[in-house]
């Protein structure tokens, strides 16, 4: 195309590629020129081989050209080769909500899906019993037809058949003539432990129905992990929080928190602030691909007392008078951020 004389007028040297094209093409798609070609050169080749070659100027050329480079195109885009008409089905998607516990233990479940399924009044075959699809007369069987525009030939689904390549004359009663029907079928589903948000399982040949007696597809079920009321994942870590008294945080001492295998004790420091992260070892989840478990980190939440007695007023504020005599030791924190503050408004 890059060489066509209507792409280059009055280009001789273009011409001259352009007819190189040609010939080349029409030895290289002989297996006997090309045997000749490769032992002997141009010299083992039919000279009336190369004339035609350049006869472009005569007109016939230019046929040759059409039939040579619609072959070229044809071997690309499949043109004038034999169409099968069997089609493997559609893969299918399931959304599988499942909960945290059964993600990391591992479940068996059971789903119910529809799915195209071939029809068994006609076996797929569209006809209706006693009966058989015949050969479509318009595109003879291949489901294409090739159309002449110019001198290119242009392949195109078969618009009396759609590209099955047969002619249903009698449908069968159940199906339509469609070959497959739309039922529902349960399946049972392995989880294995360990699975995250968005994995998916394949169950091979589970999709829906082949046409003309093509493999059945495959069915993916994707896994979505429901919210937990107590722990968020992040991969094989798991996260939660945990509410503790002030006193508890102050005085510190032994508390326990859930896991998914039950409760575990932590003992909590002197002090602890609220937002201070306790790590278990091996209390997460063991992935799919992972050797090992991962990790619970619990954060502490400092849980300011509500609906207090007057006998609790009195304390807290007793406590509070002292702690203001040396308030530095007893809350450094907010120390630091008043000394923080000062150092600003002075500047």
């Amino acid at each position: 195309m890059k060489h066509h004389p209507d792409r280059n007028p009055d280009n001789p040297r273009a011409e001259e590629h352009f007819k190189e094209a040609k010939q080349a093409y029409e030895i290289l798609s002989d297996p006997h020129k090309r045997a000749a070609y490769d032992q002997f050169g141009h010299a083992g080749v039919d000279p009336s081989v190369a004339a035609g070659a350049g006869g472009f100027g005569a007109g016939a050329g230019f046929g040759g050209f059409a039939d040579a480079f619609g072959d070229i195109f044809s071997d690309i885009f499949g043109a004038g080769r034999t169409r099968s008409n069997v089609f493997r089905g559609a893969d299918l998607r399931y959304n599988l909500e499942i909960s945290l516990e059964d993600a990391a233990r591992g479940t068996e479940t059971r789903i119910r899906i529809p799915a195209m399924e071939e029809c068994e009044t006609c076996h797929g075959s569209g006809a209706k019993p006693g009966t058989s699809p015949t050969t479509c007369p318009t595109c003879q069987g291949h489901g294409q037809v090739r159309m002449q525009q110019g001198f290119f030939s242009i392949q195109q689904t078969c618009p009396r058949c759609h590209g099955s390549g047969r002619i249903v004359t009698s449908p069968c009663p159940t199906c339509g003539g469609a070959g497959r029907i739309k039922q529902h079928k349960t399946l049972s589903v392995k989880i294995p432990a360990g699975v995250d948000e968005g994995d998916r399982i394949r169950l091979s040949s589970e999709g829906e129905a082949g046409v003309n007696g093509g493999p059945p597809g495959d069915l993916y079920v994707v896994i979505h992990i429901k919210p937990h009321q107590v722990f968020q994942r992040d991969h094989n870590d798991l996260h939660c929080e945990m509410p503790i008294s002030y006193t508890a945080a102050a005085l510190g001492g032994e508390i326990e928190i859930p896991t998914l295998d039950g409760y575990a004790k932590i003992k909590i420091a002197t002090g602890t602030q609220t937002g201070q992260v306790f790590r278990l070892r091996g209390k997460g989840i063991k992935g799919v691909r992972s050797n090992t478990h991962g990790d619970l980190l619990c954060h502490v939440v400092v849980e300011t007392p509500v609906n207090l007695t007057p006998r609790q007023k009195e304390l807290l504020a007793e406590l509070e008078a002292i702690n203001q005599k040396d308030s530095g030791r007893h809350n450094p924190r907010a120390r630091s951020w008043m000394e923080k503050v000062r150092e600003f408004f002075a500047e």
